[in-house]
């Protein structure tokens, strides 16, 4: 049998993706379904969360309406999908945000993600996060205006806070999360947020 040699086409620039193009991706693949993020224009594909995972997002969710919409401070919201910036685009999937109500209404691009920053927003980290990408992560939410961030370690047990000019605060079981400036009276036993 021969062998062919193909000639290969000169390498170009890889070609940045928008969050239009983001929207027109399928959600579900022959193996099951699939979410994404752009990292400035670069595609990521997130692994589907755990039964551990979904239990703590949910938790979370319904602490946020609970202590936030439900007394008017303004809209939770669980697995949005927000523009944090354009050319490149970054968009992300965090597992719950709340809005103020200074905020309402929301902005939506014409693809349905929100484009109005969230105050605060709660990412739970998977099996695969790494903590420097959830610490990279944390730091796009900051610049693009989130006040707060809640990194949420299952396993660890733990909520990382990152707040705009100030370092990093790790919080364990036997600490009180607060949404300080976004949730007023917003206090929770960081232990609630692992019970069954």
């Amino acid at each position: 049998m021969a062998t062919v040699l193909v000639q290969q086409p000169p390498r170009r620039s890889l070609r940045l993706l928008t969050a239009a193009d983001l929207a027109a991706l399928p959600s579900e693949l022959p193996s099951g379904p699939v979410k994404y993020e752009l990292d400035n224009g670069r595609l990521l594909i997130m692994s589907p969360p755990g039964e551990t995972h979904g239990s703590v997002q949910a938790t979370v969710a319904h602490l946020l309406k609970v202590h936030g919409q439900k007394k008017g401070h303004g809209k939770a919201m669980a697995e949005v999908t927000v523009i944090l910036r354009r050319r490149p685009d970054r968009v992300v999937g965090p597992d719950a945000a709340f809005v103020m109500k200074r905020s309402l209404p929301t902005r939506t691009s014409r693809e349905n993600y929100l484009e109005t920053i969230p105050e605060l927003v709660v990412e739970v980290r998977s099996k695969n996060d790494t903590l420097s990408e959830l610490r990279s992560k944390a730091q796009d939410y900051l610049q693009a205006g989130v006040q707060i961030i809640w990194v949420i370690d299952p396993a660890a047990k733990t909520v990382t806070v990152f707040r705009s000019g100030e370092s990093p605060q790790i919080l364990r079981e036997d600490d009180t999360l607060t949404a300080k400036g976004v949730i007023p009276g917003f206090k929770v036993p960081v232990a609630e947020l692992f019970s069954e």
